[in-house]
């Protein structure tokens, strides 16, 4: 890839760029590790994964506006759109897209190609550990989800009943991504962090629990 070519792309991506969860930091982050990922697979189309990752969040401003849309599905759609209409052919544009469309968690689509799975790989590794943590909170804020809720007054629901809050996130998605990893050094990368995680949830939930064991003594 020239650097023409990736300055053309990594400017509109930096035109769709949004909020801090999802910030064009994020972005580089998982272009970065994918790249890494990339040396550790055979048969990698490095355009298509770096032309993926850096376009593959495209549509998250889209999302945060109407939840009903579904970033990968808008994301794989422009993706495709802007690609054709810059001149790049129809079979890389599709390729990118559909890297694109599968590397969301909460998505019943499997990626398919190498590129796909680095990239899944890759953004999931971003989410994964202290770094996950962070960018989950951050973004509760961003939507107005809370910490956490209680059940009866007292007793701390810890994300086991599904709710709109951290603790379920953590629950739902941080605690589960580890068995989602499509490439071994992405799941050896993921697995590293895994205990950092591990211990802010199990602290942030003793510490919220303490609280309310005091509420009794009132």
């Amino acid at each position: 890839m020239t650097k023409e070519i990736f300055t053309l792309i990594e400017n509109y991506m930096l035109k769709c760029a949004g909020h801090s969860s999802h910030d064009k930091e994020h972005i580089y982050r998982v272009l970065y590790t994918a790249r890494h990922i990339a040396q550790f697979c055979e048969n990698v189309d490095t355009d298509i994964l770096i032309t993926a990752c850096l376009l593959h969040d495209i549509a998250r401003e889209e999302q945060l506006k109407n939840p009903k849309i579904c970033h990968a599905e808008k994301g794989a759609e422009k993706a495709y759109i802007f690609l054709t209409e810059n001149g790049f052919e129809e079979p890389f544009a599709k390729k990118v897209s559909d890297c694109i469309l599968t590397h969301r968690f909460r998505n019943d689509r499997q990626p398919q190609s190498t590129e796909a799975k680095i990239l899944f790989d890759a953004d999931k590794i971003d989410v994964a550990g202290a770094l996950g943590v962070a960018r989950t909170l951050i973004y509760s804020g961003e939507t107005k989800r809370p910490l956490y809720s209680v059940i009866n007054d007292s007793e701390i629901n810890d994300g086991t009943i599904k709710d709109e809050t951290f603790f379920a996130e953590y629950k739902f998605k941080l605690e589960r991504l580890y068995d989602r990893f499509y490439t071994e050094k992405g799941r050896e990368i993921a697995l590293k962090r895994k205990k950092h995680a591990e211990d802010f949830y199990n602290n942030l939930l003793s510490e919220i629990s303490e609280a309310y064991d005091w509420k009794e003594t009132l």
